[in-house]
């Protein structure tokens, strides 16, 4: 018998925007400032991607992030690992509406002393 180890991938999200999901049914936030419809696809991370996109990119984000762990098996759009331009390894990309039924957790995206990010507490490292 064959044995599959479940993919995870991540998605960083404010707050406000996970609660409207929940609301919703979907998440339709790309990124930060940007909708699904404006950019094309949801923007994903892989595990080790995580924290320098989040030190890269939301530093001075001033509302709470959350970290939502994504079940591949339970995302009904197209995945694709495309490169960026600046990145050594290619991101996951879900060129669809992310339903929430595919969020196997929402963690709270904690920073460190230094108000650098660091791993959540409680969540497993890839």
């Amino acid at each position: 018998m064959l044995c599959r180890r479940k993919q995870w991938l991540y998605h960083i999200a404010t707050a406000p925007d996970w609660e409207q999901a929940q609301r919703d049914g979907q998440y339709t936030t790309s990124t930060r400032g940007r909708s699904l419809s404006e950019e094309g696809f949801i923007h994903a991370s892989t595990g080790a991607q995580v924290l320098p996109v989040a030190n890269a990119l939301y530093l001075d984000e001033q509302q709470d992030l959350v970290l939502l762990l994504l079940d591949t098996g339970r995302i009904g759009a197209e995945i694709r690992y495309e490169p960026v331009p600046g990145w050594a390894d290619p991101f996951p990309h879900i060129y669809g509406p992310l339903e929430v039924t595919a969020v196997a957790q929402a963690v709270p995206l904690e920073r460190d002393a230094r108000g650098g990010f660091r791993w959540p507490a409680g969540l497993d490292r890839p």
